[in-house]
């Protein structure tokens, strides 16, 4: 019997027993992360539960946050909407994954951890993942690269893609540069987005709302640093963990719901 943990129907953080050893082997790991000033926990777990629940699954509320640097009321995104799905949505595990593209333990996870995971538990139909970048505030020109990223996602999935891994891959280009924007605008059209559609999403800021959403489901969720990992009806990782750790917790996380009930 497979039990499908959703995005929005489950608690994240109550974890059964065997899923807790496996963290707690996590934990004792020198943690790679990029770390953050504590946030508010902002309702705690009540709130917790209201995110991933059908009944409230909203990620953003009240005021534009700083990313944009302007006031003005937000309409509410549903966690569903935010972040870049991968995978199945029929997949029995479901991991939120909250990372910062100036984040160099970001993009040491991108770029030597999550090709493996992509291939073993994403396309294999085992785990939908879902990415949800956001601006920590902690790295200069983060926030040209999210924007670029968010305008190629509005044209075209793969665009996106292929937008994406660049940003982790040449992270040291446009974190180092006097003109961040200028470099993925670059980068953008090249992987194929209609330039003109790219700078009518980035001049007219359409898509702040969901960068604060971001950042407010960040906050609600308590993350503490960058990357961390949710896997949805479980709790949470954090750092950029040896492959081996992921592919334990993983496999311990689909065998419980793909034999639950049995």
């Amino acid at each position: 019997m497979t039990h499908r943990t959703a995005f929005d129907r489950r608690t994240v953080f109550p974890a059964p027993v065997r899923f807790r050893t496996v963290v707690v082997l996590a934990a004792a790991l020198s943690l790679a992360a990029c770390g953050s000033e504590p946030q508010p926990d902002s309702g705690g777990a009540e709130l917790n539960r209201g995110l991933l629940s059908g009944a409230g699954a909203e990620a953003g509320s009240g005021s534009r946050s700083g990313a944009d640097g302007s006031a003005g009321p937000l309409r509410e995104v549903p966690l569903a909407e935010l972040g870049f799905d991968r995978g199945s949505s029929e997949a029995p595990v479901r991991v939120i994954e909250m990372s910062d593209y100036g984040c160099g333990y970001c993009r040491r996870f991108h770029r030597e951890t999550f090709p493996a995971l992509r291939e073993e538990f994403i396309e294999s139909g085992m785990v939908e993942w879902k990415f949800v970048p956001y601006v920590t505030g902690m790295f200069d020109n983060s926030l040209a690269a999210l924007r670029g990223a968010e305008c190629t996602l509005e044209q075209s999935p793969q665009v996106f893609e292929d937008l994406d891994e660049r940003l982790w891959r040449e992270q040291p280009e446009w974190k180092g540069s006097d003109d961040p924007a200028g470099v993925v605008r670059t980068w953008a059209v090249s992987a194929g987005a209609d330039a003109d559609a790219f700078d009518d999403c980035i001049e007219s800021g359409r898509r702040f709302e969901r960068i604060a959403a971001a950042e407010q489901l960040a906050r609600q969720l308590g993350v503490r640093g960058t990357p961390t990992f949710i896997v949805v009806g479980h709790g949470p990782l954090q750092g950029a963990l040896p492959l081996e750790t992921f592919r334990r917790v993983l496999r311990t996380v689909h065998r419980e719901a793909t034999t639950s009930g049995d």
